[in-house]
């Protein structure tokens, strides 16, 4: 079973990968387990062709797990089957408190959008109802929450008040005795 799902959105280059690894830190250091799962519109390519994983892929298999003392990684091959959705990826991984997801914008799971106006891009939270909040470096005129992008752990205790006030009760109790904490 997992814990509360937000997806951390927003245009290439805005900063979601730097939030993400920002607040990491942070909600483990809280004793709070945390998943992260990135979508990418390119081909993974986890190792070089010429290795031994790669080339049982090549030769059919449709899962390859590389294991190590250290860790493990199951590549699966859909060889034209359509690609699993959010809700099916979430279901692979192993239960935690927080699942941060980056990417998968068609998911219905809240967002936070990290926009940033000096890029001159336009901003998903005008057209995406799932955009409860903003990350920014920049004063807006957004009707939303507005956080301060370079302050990781003022969008935690965001997430946290989010995450608790959707019903979760082991968070709501949790989440109280940690507002308090400093980061």
């Amino acid at each position: 079973m997992q814990g509360f799902v937000i997806g951390i959105a927003g245009t290439s280059g805005s900063g979601k990968t730097t939030l993400i690894t920002a607040m990491l830190p942070w909600f483990r250091s809280h004793g709070l387990t945390v998943n992260v799962i990135k979508h990418s519109h390119h081909p993974l390519e986890l190792e070089p062709p010429t290795k031994d994983s790669a080339r049982f892929r090549a030769a059919g298999a449709n899962e390859v797990m590389v294991a190590s003392p250290y860790r493990y990684a199951i590549v699966r091959e859909l060889r034209n089957e359509p690609e699993p959705t959010l809700a099916e990826q979430i279901a692979r991984l192993a239960p935690a408190d927080l699942t941060l997801v980056e990417g998968f914008r068609s998911g219905t799971i809240p967002r936070i959008e990290v926009y940033r106006p000096a890029h001159g891009r336009e901003p998903y939270y005008l057209q995406d109802p799932s955009i409860v909040a903003l990350a920014t470096d920049s004063p807006t005129d957004a009707k939303l929450p507005c956080l301060p992008l370079n302050d990781p752990a003022a969008v935690v205790l965001f997430i946290l008040a989010l995450r608790a006030s959707h019903g979760c009760k082991r968070a709501q109790r949790q989440d109280v005795r940690l507002a308090g904490v400093a980061a």
